[in-house]
């Protein structure tokens, strides 16, 4: 247990959500214990309103919880303020969403690139050019650098927002639904992408997902179901 414990990423114990609806309150979430370590690639898996994007959310700093205890590597995230959030999210995470979520009049370059001139503290304009552009070629788009999404495949797009998401060098990747826009042979793809980059870079990936073919590639998977955990709790081996 020890040795868990030095190397957990990340600690939710008892996360609540709880959405006000008129006079209904609708719980998203109920009690939800995880860790997960450094390094891992697990999929929380569980049918469409399970609650696995509202953890995601929790997780990414985008929400926060009703109730209970959430630590990001052995900080506490609490209930912080929306800067404090946003600059913890800048510092420490990455998001790949299933839309993609591109902007529109910028190219390749310039979508990578984007993440890191929201920083307060920006990276030399050089050493910034020369980042996108290795991580450009280690996602396969050298080729469509100046390429505005429009002009781009689905799986070429998605391949832009995991750039994208890798550009701040986060230690976590979060992951909502990834394949869902893409077919099965271009989702096979993304995903040997992803975890070679898993592999060779280090990074934390954490995925939502229902796609089977995406479980089937994951170190541990998370079951989800009503808001709550009903299997894989606990840290990988």
């Amino acid at each position: 247990m020890a040795d868990n414990n030095a190397k957990t990423f990340l600690t939710l114990r008892g996360i609540a959500k709880e959405y006000q609806l008129g006079k209904t309150v609708v719980p998203a979430l109920q009690g939800v214990d995880l860790d997960v370590a450094r390094g891992e690639f697990t999929v929380v898996m569980g049918p469409s309103g399970s609650g696995k994007s509202t953890l995601l959310n929790i997780i990414g700093c985008l929400d926060c919880p009703t109730r209970g205890t959430y630590q990001l590597d052995n900080r506490e995230v609490g209930n912080r303020d929306f800067d404090k959030l946003a600059s913890l999210r800048n510092e420490k995470i990455g998001f790949i969403f299933q839309s993609f979520n591109l902007i529109p009049v910028l190219n390749v370059i310039e979508n990578v690139e984007f993440p890191c001139l929201m920083r307060r503290k920006r990276d030399q304009a050089t050493v910034l050019h020369k980042r996108v552009l290795e991580l450009c070629d280690d996602v396969g788009l050298s080729p469509y650098l100046k390429h505005r999404p429009d002009e781009l495949s689905g799986g070429q797009r998605q391949r832009v927002a995991i750039a994208r998401a890798l550009i701040t060098q986060p230690e976590l990747v979060l992951a909502d639904e990834p394949t869902a826009n893409l077919d099965s042979v271009t989702s096979e793809q993304i995903i040997d992408l992803m975890q070679l980059l898993n592999r060779e870079k280090g990074v934390t990936f954490l995925f939502s997902t229902h796609d089977p073919r995406v479980m089937r590639h994951a170190k541990r998977v998370v079951h989800i179901a009503d808001g709550k955990i009903v299997e894989g709790t606990g840290i990988a081996a």
